[in-house]
């Protein structure tokens, strides 16, 4: 007979003070339709998805010709999916979770290039622009080879053009990379989140960094107010854009063919579960976005953001959306997970979430930490905390009362052994080593939220 620790919860009427006590919580989206109900009235469809698709195509000869990283893949860049029945083992025994099985990372944690998910959307969104003024110029025609965009002229072109972003780290790097490889001036507003490794290494670029003492949302208000007032500079707008939105979602085409490759089914008997890290939600939007489409409603995605920054589920439990903020609640924003220390959703992707999206989950810094740890000593992953929270999210589904009253509303297996579980890493490649190092020290001292036990 097993030994079952209690599990955890609040009533769901009370998901609002539980996110004001900066404590975890599992908030079931009680917006949540079939996709049949819900597909047609989307703004966006499966054809803007595979359009995206064939830009990136489009453009691969030149990235395999800018980046030694590309050449081997053609210039595309994407993940591996990687099975981690080791980590698995690790998350069923420390969280108490019994049958735990079926857990792959989605590695975007070892993006080429960006050295994070936003490589995806980031650089989409800078190859968009760039393919805009090309034709506009008159210079890009439906018959050029896109590696002539690296010739004199084309550079000349953008170099008119200054590229500008509000980043707390990651999208910043991503558009700086790819922006100052095509020639444009780049320009990213940092928030006081961002870390001083992530600001070297966009200098060493010669990209201009600018640093402000406020937040994300703030930093974004002031890189926004700059561009405009100027034509030629270009605002990547994380909180709006279609560009970087669309840029994420194609990696659902991608993993569709990684789960034929790896013999994933996916059915009513054995869903697919998406842990996704969220910031200010363009990515794991874009994801969620593409999931139900490719996948229809066996996927389910749950966002995961920290106690302390939880600025997605806020927005989504009043509906209000970038209409509300963290701070409305008592929240610091302080969080060890940079990526996802944003004090107000998009109001976009907020709104078109409601149908689409599962569920929400907070968990704390040190669980992060921990699950940094487990995902290090058994599999060997070096990634960002932002990236590890993605672990948090199998604790909270199966260890939980809402939790488990979510999978019963669904219809779902009550087994994790049922279900495929893709945690999406978010960073963790060009972190420095003395970075992970002390992550690593940080996770060695957290103790596991369970030690013994299970759920059946």
């Amino acid at each position: 007979m097993h030994n079952h620790p209690p599990l955890e919860g609040v009533h769901p009427d009370h998901a609002l003070e539980t996110l004001k006590a900066a404590q975890p919580l599992f908030w079931a989206n009680p917006g949540w339709k079939p996709l049949v109900e819900c597909r047609d009235s989307l703004p966006l469809k499966l054809a803007d998805i595979l359009d995206a698709e064939k830009r990136l195509q489009r453009f691969a000869p030149l990235l395999a010709k800018c980046f030694p990283e590309l050449k081997t893949s053609g210039g595309i860049i994407e993940s591996k999916l990687i099975s981690c029945p080791e980590l698995a083992a690790r998350l069923a025994r420390e969280d108490g979770i019994s049958g735990l099985a079926n857990v792959y990372v989605k590695a975007d944690h070892a993006l080429p290039v960006a050295g994070s998910i936003k490589a995806r959307g980031g650089i989409y969104a800078v190859l968009h622009f760039a393919e805009k003024v090309a034709r506009e110029s008159g210079l890009l025609d439906d018959t050029m080879d896109y590696r002539q965009l690296l010739n004199p002229e084309f550079r000349k072109l953008f170099g008119e053009y200054e590229l500008s972003v509000g980043s707390t780290g990651n999208l910043g790097l991503s558009i700086g990379i790819m922006g100052s490889a095509l020639g444009f001036r780049v320009t990213v507003h940092m928030s006081k989140e961002a870390k001083e490794w992530k600001k070297d290494r966009l200098r060493r670029r010669g990209v201009n960094v600018v640093e402000h003492a406020s937040d994300y949302t703030a930093a974004c208000v002031a890189a926004r107010r700059i561009a405009d007032k100027n034509p030629k500079i270009h605002f990547i707008d994380d909180e709006n854009s279609l560009e970087l939105f669309l840029g994420y979602s194609v990696a659902l085409l991608r993993l569709k063919q990684q789960f034929a490759e790896a013999d994933i089914r996916v059915n009513a008997e054995h869903p697919v579960f998406f842990y996704l890290p969220c910031g200010v939600g363009g990515a794991p939007g874009g994801i969620t976005f593409a999931a139900r489409l490719v996948f229809g409603d066996h996927a389910h995605c749950f966002f995961i953001e920290p106690v302390q920054a939880p600025c997605m589920t806020a927005g989504l439990i009043t509906g209000k959306h970038a209409d509300t903020s963290i701070y409305d609640f008592g929240l610091t924003l302080k969080t060890d997970a940079d990526g996802l220390a944003v004090s107000r959703p998009s109001r976009f992707v907020g709104k078109l979430m409601e149908p689409l999206l599962s569920a929400c989950i907070t968990l704390t810094d040190p669980d992060m930490y921990r699950y940094l740890s487990a995902m290090y000593e058994t599999e060997g992953m070096e990634v960002e905390p932002s990236s590890s929270s993605a672990c948090g999210g199998v604790n909270r589904l199966y260890r939980t009362e809402e939790g488990l009253a979510f999978l019963k509303t669904h219809g779902l297996p009550v087994s994790p052994r049922a279900a495929t579980h893709i945690l999406w890493t978010t960073g963790g490649l060009f972190v420095p080593a003395e970075q992970h190092a002390a992550y690593r020290a940080k996770g060695i001292n957290n103790k596991p939220s369970f030690t013994s036990g299970s759920i059946a």
